[in-house]
């Protein structure tokens, strides 16, 4: 079933929709929350959470793709929930995304930019990469994906793939540089 038609269920309070969304885009939502959280529990929780936030977000929201809406969803509500488990532990969990922290250090966020303004400039970014360093790229700082994944998902050595990275982050700052984004 296309995505279309789930949304058009969804519309119609199709409970069977969710049934199909599961079906669908369980396994990929299971793991983006696993990759963060490291949890089977935490993460099988996130993802059923996500199913009730879809039921309560269609409608009024028509989302257009469908798996980039849920992916969002469960993203947040994993990155909410481990920040939750960090506080009441007082340590703080390494994610790839502060691998960025150095490609970002003189970012001016908080002066200059909003998130929505932030997300279209790395949306162009992204657009300027080739296809390969996009999926490598996306792989490891927006789903969280471990280097060994990510190399065998494009087969590529993981060495290749951490020099990949490398070269985008570099790309990134400049062209963050060029954005005046950094300073």
């Amino acid at each position: 079933m296309d995505d279309s038609q789930i949304i058009t269920m969804l519309f119609a309070r199709n409970d069977k929709a969710l049934g199909i969304v599961a079906d669908k885009y369980g396994n990929l939502l299971y793991r983006l929350s696993d990759n963060i959280l490291h949890c089977r529990e935490d993460a099988t929780e996130c993802v059923n959470d996500t199913y009730l936030a879809v039921w309560n977000n269609i409608p009024p929201h028509s989302p257009n793709p469908l798996v980039a809406f849920i992916c969002k969803i469960t993203r947040n509500l994993s990155l909410k929930k481990l920040r939750e488990k960090t506080t009441q532990k007082r340590n703080a969990q390494t994610l790839p995304i502060h691998e960025l922290e150095f490609t970002l250090a003189d970012c001016t966020l908080e002066q200059s930019l909003d998130a929505r303004e932030l997300a279209r400039k790395l949306d162009r970014f992204l657009d300027t990469l080739d296809r390969e360093s996009r999926v490598i790229f996306m792989k490891r700082y927006w789903f969280c994906d471990e280097i060994n994944e990510i190399a065998r998902a494009v087969s590529l050595s993981e060495s290749n793939v951490y020099q990949k990275l490398s070269r985008t982050r570099k790309k990134l700052r400049t062209f963050l540089e060029k954005e005046g984004v950094i300073i």
